[in-house]
């Protein structure tokens, strides 16, 4: 039976539980192969309408603007879906190894580039000063969520190819895989505290601060005409190689070498 709206709103602390449809489209926006650019376009159109709901009871109710971000973030990040290394080296014509990783990180910058372009664009449309978190053109806000999303499926699937098997549910793994972005850093499996860590309130705090530094990179592609199509693109490239970089330089020589292709698991 449903909930009525005016009871989730009064249950518990939680200022931002966004709605199914926000964890769903982050997840067709971030699953295996290409999106044609005005399906993507759809999509963030409508994930941006969806946030800006959540943004508004926040703003109504007086919650933190980085709390919000994170909470909506931690709500979808189980939802991010993760290949183990079969599946990876599958849909990437059996590649393995560093040559894999490679693979990975290109589809990824496309990824985050292609959309902080989408963003950009969409922005240029609302030029305006740089506005406040919880006023700020919708579409950058998804744009930061789906960004996120996409280079927390990145670390998750790096340490997959690495062969750093990061164990518990699919909670768990989520939050720590989230917990690392935050971070930019790879998960050290053998530490005894690392799933009460990426539940732990510092863990919180840095997924906060890094969405917000996100965010901010973001904001800073408001600009007339296409200009903050270009430096949305460009921007996020970078940051998803830094990421990447980061993250394999943590994981590489860490542990055994990755199996050759005819070793993975049928």
């Amino acid at each position: 039976m449903a909930v009525p709206e005016k009871d989730r709103q009064q249950s518990g602390n939680e200022i931002a539980d966004p709605d199914k449809e926000v964890g769903e489209l982050v997840g067709q926006l971030t699953e295996p192969g290409e999106l044609e650019p005005a399906e993507r376009r759809r999509l963030l159109g409508r994930l941006a309408q969806a946030l800006s709901a959540g943004a508004k009871r926040a703003r109504e109710t007086g919650a933190g603007r980085g709390r919000w971000l994170a909470d909506v973030f931690l709500n979808i990040a189980p939802r991010i879906p993760i290949r183990d290394l079969h599946t990876l080296s599958e849909h990437h014509h059996g590649l393995t190894g560093e040559q894999l990783a490679d693979d990975l990180v290109r589809t990824a910058q496309k990824a985050t580039m292609t959309v902080g372009a989408i963003g950009g664009a969409l922005a240029a449309a609302e030029f305006a000063a740089p506005p406040l978190l919880l006023s700020a053109p919708a579409q950058l806000v998804a744009e930061t969520i789906v960004v996120a999303a996409i280079e927390v499926k990145l670390l998750a699937e790096l340490h997959e190819v690495y062969g750093v098997r990061v164990q518990g549910s699919g909670t768990q793994r989520a939050f720590m895989f989230t917990s690392a972005w935050a971070k930019q850093r790879g998960i050290d499996p053998l530490a005894p505290t690392s799933v009460s860590l990426a539940f732990g309130a510092a863990a919180k705090t840095a997924l906060r601060n890094r969405l917000l530094r996100t965010l901010g990179r973001h904001l800073t592609t408001l600009g007339p005409f296409l200009t903050g199509a270009v430096a949305g693109g460009a921007l996020n490239r970078a940051a998803t190689k830094r990421l990447a970089e980061a993250v394999r330089n943590d994981l590489r020589g860490k542990l055994p070498p990755p199996p050759r292709q005819d070793e993975l698991p049928s």
